[in-house]
């Protein structure tokens, strides 16, 4: 595997677009490196079929939230990248802050410091006047703030070509080439 990606589930809704990233990067050959939230256990369970042992399956690595000393809370640890899909506003509110207490926080702000991308997929409606503060704090400390939102222009026919278009734009954002999504090609 060439490259690796950092990939972390937290509590938001949506935790089909983390379960397709995985799916995605693996078709891909990029090595995963996982975190999945406590919050996220439970939302797996409760919007999809999964367990959390089988989203676990589809990474390379697994790490537990709570392991703060492991190799991707380093700097020195050679990644390409990080996304956080999806991204709970209290997430969202730990990386706008740089408050680690937490491997998924820690590593975010690594990617950050880093200078390496961290791409938020920030999962919330409606957002009120404090979460588009913590949405600009965050994009001004370098974070790409991508919102999991459909492209209609490709005619989706399901969910799961919804899903994996944004996906795919995710991973092209990060500088991983797919063919998961269709770019524009004009009128």
């Amino acid at each position: 595997m060439s490259q690796k990606l950092i990939v972390a589930l937290t509590g938001a809704s949506g935790q089909t677009y983390g379960i397709h990233l995985l799916q995605a990067a693996h078709s891909l050959d990029i090595e995963t490196h996982l975190v999945i939230s406590r919050a996220a256990q439970l939302t797996i369970t409760q919007e999809t079929d999964y367990a959390g042992g089988e989203v676990e399956a589809l990474a390379d690595v697994v790490y537990p939230p709570g392991n703060v000393g492991a190799a991707i809370a380093s700097g020195s640890f050679p990644v390409a990248g990080m996304a956080i899909v999806p991204c709970s506003i209290k997430t969202l509110s730990a990386v706008a802050h740089s408050y680690s207490s937490d491997l998924i926080s820690r590593a975010a702000d690594v990617q950050l410091k880093e200078g390496r991308p961290l791409l938020l997929a920030v999962r919330e409606t409606p957002l009120h006047l404090g979460h588009l503060r913590l949405l600009l704090q965050a994009a001004e400390a370098g974070a790409i703030i991508f919102p999991p939102l459909p492209a209609f222009y490709q005619r989706p026919r399901s969910i799961d070509e919804m899903v994996d278009a944004t996906v795919g734009r995710m991973l092209a954002r990060l500088g991983f080439a797919n063919a998961l999504y269709n770019s524009w090609q004009g009128l």
